[in-house]
Formats: C-alpha cells, structure tokens, sequence
C-alpha cells in the first residue's frame, strides 16, 4: 500500500515542488491550498498524471480547528497519513518600529502555530505503522542569534520551530517517527534575491529543497532526527 503524504502550502513554489517530488516516488498526496484553488487543480492533475492518488483540500492552518480538519480529511480520503510537510509561513520584511500587532501574530500564526497545530492532529496516524516523517520548513541561518530588525518576528517564529522540532524529534524517537528541519536560503522564488551574498553565487533551485526533503523522507534517513539541514549555498553562514 502506498504511503500518504501531505505538503501545506502546495498549490505552488517550493510546497508544489516538494509535492510532485513525492508522487514521483510514489506517494498518494494531499495538496493543499488556502486561496489557489486553480493553481492546486492544476498540481493535483499533474500528480495525478505521476500515476498516485491525489486529492486536494482547503484549510487556514493558521486556525487550530482547521488545521486539525484538514489533517482528518486527508486521512479519511487517503487511509493514513505517513508524510507531514510543513510548508506553509508568511514572509515580511518591515523595520521593528513599524511593526504591529497584527504583523507580528501573522508571522508567529503562519511560521510556528500552524506547524504546532497540524502535527499535533497528525501525531496519532504518524505513530501507528512506525514510519513517519515530519518536515519543517525553516530559514537558513535561524539557528544564529542574531539581530535582524526587518524580519524579526519571521526569525523568531523559524528559530521557534527548530526548536520545536528537536523537541518533538526527541519526544517521539520510540515512535518510528522522525521530525527534521529543512531551511532554504534565497530561492528562484524568493522575494528578495541578494546574490551577491551567496557565496555559491547563484539562487536555490526549487527541485534541490524538493530533494532535501526527499532525502529526510527516505527510509535509509531513518537514523536521522532533530537535524537541520540547510539548502542554501554558504548563505548565513
């Protein structure tokens, strides 16, 4: 039978990316969208076209509800659920003092809430056949403390989920179930593209965070927990 995975934010860029990945190796997947439907459609019909099962299914993850519905959706449609990428996290760039409120629980919502929630739903079906990946999506250099006053909130939030996942990493090590973070530097979809900081001198290619994440999910990367692996090109270091 195969296995089931999930990619939030998957209608397009790195999450689409990471999903077609997955059903070229056979994965049933679930896409997942918030707004893009046409553009989730469309990666359900290509995966589809891989030869997989493939659904799609709308969730504001930011919401402890939601996210936990879409997680018991996908597992009534699909039979399980072995594979949870945790891709969706709003971006910001804004000085500190201009910040509000309102900018600051989008970041938190988006980036470390809404990992929280969907694997806390997920954690019973990851657990039951003693394979399970969780992957989250991260931020090249988060793990340096360091002051950065136009993404603050974004650093803060990535920083949280490392954190985060090394804990769960630990707490689940019995389980079958691994939790990994992948962290992408400055992408060919990226918002801002300082080249000239990446000492590989050229942006992330969306199928080489798709292989990160592929390399994690592998069974022979079964040893592997609580790592960080960064796909960036010498980028914050």
């Amino acid at each position: 039978m195969s296995k089931v995975a999930l990619v939030t934010g998957s209608a397009r860029g790195i999450g689409r990316a990471i999903l077609l990945a997955l059903a070229k190796k056979g994965f049933d997947v679930a896409v997942h969208y918030r707004q893009s439907e046409t553009e989730a459609e469309r990666t359900r019909q290509e995966a589809l076209e891989l030869g997989v099962r493939a659904i799609k299914v709308a969730a504001d993850v930011t919401k402890a509800q939601e996210a936990a519905s879409l997680i018991q959706s996908v597992t009534e449609q699909l039979g399980g659920l072995q594979v949870l990428v945790n891709n969706v996290g709003d971006y910001l760039k804004k000085p500190l003092e201009r910040l509000t409120p309102e900018d600051w629980h989008v970041m938190l919502d988006s980036n470390l809430n809404a990992p929280f929630y969907l694997t806390q739903a997920a954690l019973p079906y990851l657990s039951a056949t003693g394979y399970g990946r969780v992957i989250n999506i991260g931020f090249a250099g988060a793990q340096n403390l360091l002051a950065r006053p136009e993404i603050t909130p974004y650093v803060i939030a990535k920083t949280g989920l490392i954190i985060y996942s090394k804990s769960l990493a630990k707490s689940l090590a019995t389980r079958g179930v691994t939790v990994n973070v992948v962290s992408p530097g400055v992408a060919e979809n990226s918002v801002s593209k300082p080249l000239s900081e990446i000492p590989l001198g050229r942006l992330a290619r969306l199928e080489e965070l798709a292989k990160a994440v592929l390399f994690l999910v592998d069974e022979s990367s079964a040893y592997l927990t609580g790592q960080v692996l960064e796909v960036a090109g010498g980028w914050n270091l």
